[in-house]
């Protein structure tokens, strides 16, 4: 009961909190705060002071998809876009996202809008998204921390993976996260009794793979059990950072057995199917979402 009232009272002011949430807005008055004072004022306080700071209702990630769709589908890339796109960078769109974003809307509004909004957003998403930027972009696809470097394990890794610790008590929990095509060895989880260990997809796009049958791809949301005895692995896709929880199912006498590393032969990255960006995007707004509730 106490804890369904703390929660209850968080979530209450979780929400007051996003709903003060204001946006600040001079470009109206900068621009043309002489010339036309009035649509100034409307364009910066209530345009962006109220329904831009609405951010209970709507969060600006998706209002920055809102607006730039419309921009796009109007054929108006001046300078309003490329502000609106860097808002939505900003807000957490990545380049791999609005790459998918704007080829969606191409068939829909016009193949040639679609080419001149791409010219705008090589611009905005110019840099390099690799390594630590890219990093810190998929931290915040998450509620979860990525962790520290996973050391302890690392010669059981192809590739960089990281290792958050989220439970230790009743049962252990990990965020395991992975770096593009970062796997780990094949391995099996023994036990006398019980034992095991189940997988929840938290963010990105991975695989896990037993012995002898076809890889199954992990998006936010699925769920792995790993019985005991079966040789496995898992980690992320070609083209997408990872994450997962990993829960150690309690067993006597638990251990984990390391073999040989994954070959490319058998990752096969340069034949994986991909899931559609707009799939993953969907899925991890959901995530986030939900995390924002709660």
């Amino acid at each position: 009961m106490n804890k369904l009232l703390l929660f209850s009272v968080f979530s209450i002011l979780t929400l007051n909190v996003m709903a003060q949430e204001k946006i600040v807005q001079t470009a109206g008055r900068n621009q043309l705060g002489e010339f036309a004072p009035k649509f100034a004022e409307l364009n910066d306080d209530v345009l962006f002071g109220e329904v831009w700071s609405r951010t209970d209702k709507l969060g600006l990630r998706d209002r920055s998809l809102v607006t730039i769709t419309s921009l796009i589908s109007q054929g108006i890339t001046d300078s309003s876009l490329t502000f609106h796109l860097q808002s939505a960078k900003n807000n957490g769109i990545t380049r791999t996202e609005i790459s998918e974003i704007i080829t969606h809307i191409g068939f829909y509004a016009g193949w040639p809008k679609a080419w001149v909004a791409f010219r705008l957003a090589k611009e905005v998403w110019a840099e390099d998204t690799t390594g630590n930027d890219a990093k810190a972009v998929f931290q915040h696809e998450m509620i979860f921390p990525i962790g520290e470097p996973n050391t302890a394990y690392a010669q059981y890794f192809i590739g960089n993976s990281y290792l958050a610790p989220i439970s230790r008590e009743q049962v252990n929990i990990s965020n395991v996260t992975f770096e593009p095509r970062c796997r780990n060895n094949w391995h099996i989880h023994k036990a006398s009794k019980g034992g095991g260990q189940m997988l929840i997809g938290v963010a990105g796009r991975g695989w896990y793979q037993e012995e002898g049958k076809p890889a199954v791809e992990i998006l936010p949301g699925a769920v792995i059990h790993i019985p005991v005895g079966v040789k496995h692995w898992h980690g992320a896709a070609a083209d997408s950072w990872f994450a997962h929880l990993a829960f150690e199912v309690p067993g006597e006498n638990t251990s984990n057995e390391w073999l040989e590393p994954v070959t490319d032969e058998q990752y096969g990255y340069e034949n994986q199917p991909t899931a559609h960006p707009i799939v993953i995007f969907v899925l991890n707004t959901c995530a986030r979402q939900a995390n924002t509730i709660t």
